[in-house]
């Protein structure tokens, strides 16, 4: 099969490799239609997150056809056209059936990430391997297009967990620091849970446009940001900050424009060691600051269910697709943000 494979720092390559075969009885086999590029997908490509083996295939975003299953797996059968989160879960051990599916310790693990030979290739591939395929797929729902259920597995679930950790409610001021895809759609969540104003910082013209089509109001830099808040809200702050980015200059900055008593969210995975705010600062702030992986499984079937019912425009979402012949390519225009760039995709 060919796939999109880590080669080094802002390197990837298409790659030749054996096709995945049952390893365990509870595996499937999918052929895949669609595979997503994700912001995460950066970490390792930036060389932020160190550790990747060369020659993992790349990607944790994928939709496609059941081709192979194992033989505990009774959920699931041959032609089944399914997606999946972003990480396997047993559904079974305490932390899955507390809901928090992306800390299973009964077998989780990440797509796209091996390290000293262990750990599992990603999606962006034409085929994957999925292990506890009856607890990680999901079944898509008849009519639901790929452009749609891919980003079920991680980007639109993950931007309703942040509306959620931000505890997000009707009538409050929200800003969103970056509009990836992820910062997008929390802008659209927060408004639909019925968020007064929701503010947005994006330094990328294309994504600020967007956030503005969404019902945004934007700024593109820090000053502009406090800026605009000063016209529209007290100079406390706002309510909630829901932050995507995973740098410390976003960090500080959802810090400094969040008002005391307020949520920080911080979904952007931070790959430093340190806060740039102290204990001492949070204190002083009556901060509440929750932060965590999301447990997308969780949450897959029901955010799908509301997203229909308040009737989300996600069409805007994908802008870009490439053939699993052009990774760097892929890679080179999704991490610049280049032509316009929000959601890339790889179609087989």
């Amino acid at each position: 099969m060919k796939a999109v494979c880590f080669s080094g720092v802002m390197k990837v390559e298409t790659c030749q490799l054996p096709d995945p075969q049952l390893e365990t009885p509870s595996d499937a086999i999918i052929r895949i239609t669609t595979a997503g590029l994700c912001g995460s997908d950066l970490h390792p490509y930036y060389g932020r997150e160190k550790g990747i083996d060369l020659g993992t295939v790349m990607g944790h975003e994928f939709v496609g056809e059941v081709i192979a299953v194992g033989a505990e797996v009774s959920n699931y059968q041959v032609g089944d056209r399914v997606c999946a989160p972003f990480t396997t879960n047993c559904g079974n051990c305490p932390a899955c059936q507390s809901g928090l599916t992306a800390r299973c310790t009964g077998g989780g693990q990440l797509f796209g990430w091996r390290e000293g030979g262990i750990g599992l290739h990603g999606g962006q591939a034409e085929r994957v391997r999925v292990p506890l395929a009856d607890a990680t797929l999901m079944r898509i729902p008849d009519g639901l297009t790929d452009d749609v259920a891919i980003l079920l597995g991680d980007n639109l679930t993950t931007a309703y967990f942040a509306t959620d950790l931000a505890a997000v409610s009707p009538d409050q001021t929200v800003a969103v620091i970056g509009c990836g895809t992820v910062g997008l759609l929390a802008i659209q969540w927060c408004l639909s849970r019925g968020a007064k104003t929701v503010f947005a910082l994006e330094p990328n013209p294309h994504r600020r446009e967007m956030a503005a089509h969404l019902g945004a109001l934007t700024a593109s830099t820090h000053q502009q940001l406090c800026s605009l808040m000063r016209q529209h809200t007290t100079n406390l702050g706002v309510d909630s900050v829901l932050e995507f980015v995973g740098l410390p200059d976003a960090q500080r900055t959802a810090y400094e424009v969040l008002r005391p008593g307020g949520t920080l969210a911080t979904i952007g995975c931070h790959c430093t060691p340190n806060f740039t705010f102290s204990p001492a600062d949070a204190y002083d702030k009556n901060l509440t600051y929750r932060t965590g992986r999301c447990p997308a499984r969780f949450y897959m079937e029901s955010v799908h269910r509301e997203s229909v019912e308040r009737d989300l425009d996600l069409s805007w979402c994908v802008t870009h697709r490439f053939t699993i012949d052009q990774g760097q390519h892929a890679y080179d225009i999704f991490a610049n943000r280049q032509d316009g760039c929000i959601k890339a995709v790889f179609t087989l």
